[in-house]
């Protein structure tokens, strides 16, 4: 096992090296913004793929086909681990930001790429902050690039399948119209929250993207409860896969 320090002043160190890219990009935002959100992107996405290398993660992905590649959808994922983040963003298909805790917006540099990787820091006390970020992502994603969200609103620490999930998140959907695709992530507290203060090598995750669908194509009712629709797809995966993991 290694400390769970270890990896945050990993993830510092390396961003810390990735300081004078941040000065190219920002000459070459001024001629072409899409390619600095495109460069922000792979920064990330390298970034986690070391990290999930330096903790050895087993990974078992399933579905990843079924994710669209030529339209923004809105990804939405069930939330373990602060190693949920690093664990999914490596897969995403093409522009996409995360409506992420607005802690990782204070680590340094990681905050400049991320933010121009078009990732948006939540602060769960201020409704009215809260609500920017939801306008500003449909924004996004009338523009583009794809979101993902953890409705459950923070990590599930109980021994619930899922918490319930925030309704205000899918007016990203219900205002664009894209498609909706459940991210099931199993087993991703075995890595630390199970093991506090330390990280667990080699455990075993497995990510399974559900067929995604849209808004639109749903029963009234169903599109009225869209959270409740959406919380007992991704249970009823979550069920299943929940015992590949076990041992």
């Amino acid at each position: 096992m290694i400390g769970f320090f270890g990896v945050v002043f990993f993830l510092i160190f390396y961003f810390l090296l990735t300081s004078p890219y941040i000065l190219v990009a920002m000459v070459i935002e001024k001629f072409n913004p899409k390619l600095v959100q495109q460069i922000s992107l792979n920064m990330i996405k390298r970034g986690g793929r070391i990290v999930n290398k330096i903790i050895g993660v087993k990974m078992t992905v399933i579905g990843h086909e079924n994710v669209p590649e030529n339209e923004p959808v809105l990804y939405v994922g069930n939330h373990r681990s602060y190693f949920d983040v690093m664990l999914t963003y490596v897969r995403v298909k093409g522009l996409t930001g995360y409506i992420a805790k607005d802690i990782l917006g204070k680590i340094p540099f990681l905050h400049w790429w991320m933010i121009h990787a078009n990732c948006l820091f939540l602060d769960r006390k201020d409704i009215r902050q809260g609500m920017e970020v939801i306008l500003k992502a449909i924004e996004y994603v009338n523009g583009g690039v794809s979101i993902t969200i953890f409705p459950e609103g923070t990590r599930n620490k109980t021994d619930e399948d899922m918490q319930p999930f925030h309704k205000g998140s899918f007016k990203i959907a219900q205002r664009t119209g894209c498609a909706i695709v459940p991210m099931v992530i199993n087993n991703s507290d075995d890595i630390y929250e199970a093991h506090r203060p330390f990280v667990k090598r080699g455990c075993h995750i497995i990510i399974e993207y559900g067929k995604p669908f849209y808004m639109k194509d749903l029963s009234k009712e169903d599109q009225k409860n869209i959270h409740e629709y959406t919380r007992n797809l991704m249970t009823d995966i979550y069920r299943q896969n929940k015992a590949k993991t076990a041992g």
